[in-house]
C-alpha cells in the first residue's frame, strides 16, 4: 500500500486514505499521551523546499519529522543559488546528489511537485502547489471532522469563500467526497466556478446555503495575493455578505455547527473576532492534527525507486492544458 510520493488526493484510493487516517490516530496518541519521539525515521533526512511563505504547514512538517527522529534541512530560497539564476532542475540535481530521503515542496506553480518527483529518488510531498492541491491539509481536515463524526457518511460540509483560487477547497472537498461526505461551495459568483465538480452544490447566497443544513462550516482565507483583478467590491462588503458576523455566529451556535478554517485568518473578513472563542471552533484542532497527519504521511511513504519517472495519474488531474516542464 506504500507509495513513493504524495502529490494530490485525487489519485489516492479510499483504502489508502482510511489507512492514513487510522495511522494518524496512532501518531496523535503517541505525542499527546505517551511517547513524544519515536525512531521510525532515524537516519533519514527531510528537506523543506518552500518557495512560498508558510507558517503552519512548514512548522508542522518540521515538528513531525523531528518527532520521527529524522534530520531536517530548511532550504532557504532567498539565500540559495536560485537568486543567481539557478534553475529548479539544477537545484533538484544538487539535492539528489546529497541523497535526501524526503523533499517537502511548496511552490506557486501547479504541478511542480509532480515534476520534481519524477526527477528524484526521494519521496516528494506536495505542501501546496499553486491553486491545484494541498493533500496533507485535506487529510488533516478529514481527520478533524472524523474526530467529531466517526462515521462521516452523509454529513454535510459547506465550504465558503474563494473557491476559484483555493487548493484547499479542491483537495479537502475531494477527500471528503471519497469518505461519503456531502460538500457544497458558497461564495461570490466571481469566485465560485460556473460548473463545479460532480456532486458538489454551488451557492452564491448565504441564506440559501444555510438552508442546505450543513454540519460543518469551512471558511477559506480570501487570497488577495492570487487575485490579479478585483472579484468583489471590498473586504468589508465580503464580510457583510459571506463572512461569519456576530449575528451569524449566534445562529451557528444555536444550530450546533462546527467551524473550520485552514489559517491564517483574516479577521473582519472571513470571520469576526468572536469566532476565535466559539466553543465549536475546530481551528486549533486542525493545527494540532496537522502534526499527526504529517507524521503518518512521512512514515507511510517509501523513498527510492526508478527515475526519471513516467507521467503519473497526478498529471491527469491538472487542468493546465499543457505539460509543465522544469525550467
Amino acid at each position: 500500500m506504500a507509495r513513493k510520493d504524495l502529490l494530490d488526493i485525487a489519485s489516492l484510493h479510499r483504502e489508502e486514505i482510511e489507512f492514513l487516517l487510522d495511522r494518524t490516530t496512532s501518531c496523535k496518541d503517541q505525542f499527546t499521551h505517551s511517547v513524544r519521539k519515536t525512531t521510525a525515521l532515524k537516519g533519514k533526512s527531510v528537506l523543506m523546499l518552500f518557495y512560498e511563505p508558510s507558517t503552519r504547514t512548514h512548522t508542522s512538517f518540521e515538528v513531525a519529522a523531528k518527532r520521527l527522529s529524522a534530520e531536517v534541512t530548511n532550504f532557504n530560497v532567498a539565500q540559495s543559488s536560485i537568486t543567481k539564476g539557478e534553475s529548479i532542475r539544477e537545484t533538484i540535481e544538487t539535492l539528489q546528489a546529497m541523497h535526501t530521503d524526503y523533499i517537502v515542496v511548496r511552490h506557486g506553480r501547479s504541478g511542480l511537485p509532480g515534476m520534481i518527483a519524477r526527477q528524484t529518488k526521494a519521496s516528494v510531498i506536495n505542501a501546496g502547489d499553486g491553486a491545484h492541491a494541498h493533500p496533507t491539509q485535506a487529510l488533516l481536515d478529514a481527520f478533524t471532522i472524523k474526530e467529531k463524526f466517526p462515521d462521516p457518511t452523509g454529513k454535510k460540509v459547506l465550504i465558503i469563500g474563494d473557491i476559484l483560487h483555493s487548493r484547499v477547497a479542491r483537495s479537502t472537498s475531494t477527500v471528503l467526497k471519497k469518505l461519503g461526505v456531502e460538500v457544497a461551495y458558497l461564495g461570490p459568483g466571481t469566485l465560485v466556478p460556473k460548473q463545479g465538480p460532480e456532486n458538489i452544490r454551488l451557492f452564491t447566497n448565504y441564506e440559501a446555503a444555510m438552508a442546505w443544513a450543513p454540519d460543518v462550516v469551512y471558511l477559506l482565507r480570501v487570497q488577495m495575493e492570487r487575485q490579479d483583478v478585483q472579484f468583489f467590491p471590498s473586504l468589508r462588503e465580503y464580510h457583510r455578505i459571506y463572512g461569519i458576523t456576530s449575528a451569524r455566529l449566534e445562529e451557528i451556535r444555536q444550530r450546533g455547527l462546527y467551524i473550520m478554517h485552514p489559517g491564517p485568518v483574516n479577521r473582519g473578513v472571513e470571520l469576526c473576532d468572536a469566532v476565535m472563542d466559539y466553543e465549536r471552533s475546530l481551528m486549533n484542532n486542525q493545527v494540532e492534527n496537522g502534526i499527526a497527519v504529517r507524521m503518518a504521511v512521512l512514515d507511510w511513504l517509501t523513498p527510492g525507486g526508478d527515475y526519471p519517472r513516467p507521467e503519473s495519474t497526478y498529471a491527469s488531474h491538472l487542468n493546465t492544458g499543457s505539460t509543465l516542464v522544469l525550467p
